[in-house]
């Protein structure tokens, strides 16, 4: 029997397992892939308080052995199935704990096109607000349509040279405020009913092909078409949203007692390292607190 059993080996998941090692509790973290989660694609971290840089890896790296020093234990298995009970399945075993706190994380959606996955960290990004000072003076495109895209070019445009903004629709679907922004800024050459399909470069970015024909020189992608979360398995345990997140009124508690949510797999309005921390250590601390009641 574990005191807290984490599913996601994320900055959300590491830190609520910090916070709960700390309190003398026994915790088990699982992780089907690799520890980190989307952090470790980073070159760079340069936004967490109190680190000027350091590579995603590197700080996934450190939390992780910070785990395993207090006395975590990983095991790196999919689970498969939550029971009413509080026990969690894996192909491997059964395993029972007084609180579990999801920390599966999301995915940003890919494009799925060549090149796109050689240059993730050489010039193909997910996230604007970490990587885009690497871009300073240069020349950038984004491509999407909704919110996320907008607020991408409007931060892109105060630093870069040039914005290209790709959407393969005639309109945007982001609210009007973000494109009354954006129409302000004077160096972003919009590209509308365009789809890229292909990035092309070997060791860095080089340019993009478009299916009207036009090849874009640029030193920068961003990729904001939408994120995917994990939580298809826990359709059945807690309750998700239409588009998969985990619903919690306050940001911790799911709809079923001792299940508790942190990170990217919940609802929430920013995914941010810092604020996937904060998530772990509010469901730790608080899945402590109520299983001492």
């Amino acid at each position: 029997m574990y005191d807290i059993i984490i599913i996601g080996a994320g900055p959300a998941g590491m830190t609520a397992a910090i916070y709960a090692l700390r309190a003398n509790k026994k915790v088990l973290i699982f992780e089907a892939k690799s520890y980190g989660g989307q952090i470790v694609n980073a070159s760079n971290v340069e936004n967490h308080p109190g680190i000027s840089s350091i590579s995603g890896y590197d700080l996934a790296t450190n939390m992780y052995n910070q785990v395993k020093n207090l006395g975590g234990e990983f095991k790196f298995e999919t689970v498969i199935r939550i029971t009413d009970e509080n026990k969690v399945m894996t192909a491997n075993g059964e395993y029972e704990a007084k609180a579990i706190i999801l920390a599966i994380g999301a995915e940003n959606r890919k494009l799925n096109i060549a090149g796109e996955s050689l240059l993730v960290g050489k010039g193909v990004s997910y996230c604007a607000t970490c990587d885009g000072n690497f871009y300073r003076g240069k020349d950038v495109a984004v491509v999407g349509g909704g919110n996320t895209a907008l607020e991408d070019a409007i931060y892109l445009a105060d630093i870069a040279n040039k914005v290209y903004i790709i959407h393969r629709k005639d309109s945007f679907r982001a609210e009007e405020s973000y494109q009354d922004e954006l129409r302000n800024k004077k160096n972003v050459e919009y590209v509308m009913n365009a789809n890229i399909v292909k990035i092309n470069g070997e060791d860095r970015l080089e340019s993009i092909d478009l299916d009207n024909g036009r090849n874009i020189i640029i030193n920068g992608l961003f990729i904001a078409v939408g994120q995917e979360p994990n939580n298809e398995i826990f359709n059945n345990v807690v309750s998700l949203n239409d588009k998969g997140y985990i619903i919690s009124q306050d940001g911790v508690h799911t709809n079923k007692k001792n299940i508790y949510v942190a990170g990217d797999a919940r609802e929430k309005s920013l995914r941010q390292l810092v604020t996937a921390e904060s998530d772990g250590a509010i469901a730790a601390t608080t899945a402590i607190r109520e299983m001492e009641k």
